[in-house]
């Protein structure tokens, strides 16, 4: 098995590969949280090339899978719950909008590109969930 630090490295190079082929194939930021909004409504019927960027991303995960001995099931319940987990998406989803942007679209292509309002967004999202992990692991990981 490879070392943990090689499977990131390896995965953190796709993800900028990615998002950097998407800029110069398309002038377009992958972002995302952006990304799937305008795929579900698509304004500029642009909708081809988002399904295949979140084909993609899901290909990618499962050939890993499959060449790295499968995924590791979690069971809702070992994460609060479905209902946690529906209010945690809902919150995320709010947090994206209001952040106009999503880590990918902050953090990997926002902040590569210096953008004041990434290195500020990014700042915030990752001390917010810092501190909210924090805070809440007492409560959501067994003794």
């Amino acid at each position: 098995m490879l070392a943990d630090w090689i499977l990131g490295l390896a995965g953190g190079a796709l993800i900028g590969a990615a998002a950097a082929l998407l800029r110069h194939g398309t002038g377009l930021t992958a972002g995302i949280s952006g990304i799937s909004y305008a795929l579900l409504l698509p304004a500029d019927g642009a909708r081809a090339w988002r399904a295949l960027f979140i084909g993609g991303l899901c290909a990618g995960g499962l050939l890993a899978a499959a060449l790295l001995g499968g995924f590791q099931r979690i069971s809702a319940d070992a994460l609060g719950g479905v209902g946690l987990l529906a209010v945690a998406g809902v919150l995320v989803g709010v947090g994206t909008a209001i952040g106009n942007g999503c880590t990918s679209g902050h953090g990997v292509c926002g902040i590569s590109r210096w953008s004041p309002r990434s290195l500020l967004a990014t700042a915030l999202f990752m001390s917010f969930g810092m501190l909210t992990a924090s805070l809440l692991r007492p409560w959501l990981i067994a003794p």
